[in-house]
């Protein structure tokens, strides 16, 4: 007696998988949603060329240490040294006439007008070699999670709609979900310091990004 709920629960199970044991179709879906660009990256660097390359490092050190003292007057902003290079600049003939030092510095904030304003201070003395536009992690958590349900939403219609056009139900086999980001293009700057008196901020518009979700996977039609 005790085994036939068993029994039963297992000819369910057959009869079920059985109704289902018919046409696979593979099905794929996506969605986006706009994230706002809500922080910034810029690198600024020091580039110095001389003769003896402890001279030029001097040079180098102390731009980049002005450039570090300056950055400390705005908390919003992260700064750090982001790597220096030592290349050496060959005459005719292969010899070498001369170094090249160039040291760079990564700031990062979501104030986008302090940054603008300490970019802007810093060009008189250092160079920008790129800047990036991009949502924070929250920013892109929320809209990849409102993407995920569209893309989610947008497979079930079109499962939906080959099964209405078969006639027939259907099932979700299994799922896969993704998503990346699309961060509008940027042009990367390689801007020579200012004199003093033309230092401003640096424009900064920040715009979006689209966040997009996909979702593939199959659903299997009833036979």
């Amino acid at each position: 007696m005790p085994l036939r709920p068993a029994r039963l629960t297992l000819l369910c199970l057959a009869l079920t998988g059985s109704a289902f044991a018919g046409t696979t179709i593979d099905l794929a879906a996506e969605a986006s949603r706009p994230a706002a660009n809500d922080r910034a990256r810029a690198t600024v660097f020091a580039e110095v060329t001389g003769t003896a390359p402890g001279d030029a490092a001097k040079r180098v050190n102390a731009l980049v240490a002005d450039a570090i003292a300056t950055a400390k007057g705005y908390p919003q902003v992260k700064a750090q040294t982001a790597g220096t290079h030592t290349y050496p600049v060959h005459a005719k003939g292969g010899r070498i006439e001369s170094w090249r030092i160039r040291s760079e510095i990564a700031l990062e904030s979501g104030d986008m007008a302090a940054l603008s304003e300490l970019v802007g201070k810093l060009q008189t003395t250092l160079g920008v070699s790129g800047i990036a536009l991009f949502p924070s992690p929250e920013t892109r958590q929320k809209a990849d999670r409102e993407a995920t349900l569209d893309a989610i939403a947008a497979f079930r219609a079109r499962a939906q709609l080959a099964a209405d056009a078969l006639g027939k139900p259907y099932r979700i086999k299994h799922l896969s979900l993704g998503s990346h980001g699309q961060r509008p293009p940027m042009p990367i700057l390689r801007a020579a310091p200012m004199a003093a008196m033309e230092a401003a901020p640096m424009p900064m518009e920040a715009g979006e990004s689209q966040v997009t979700a996909s979702v593939s996977g199959q659903i299997e039609l009833a036979d």
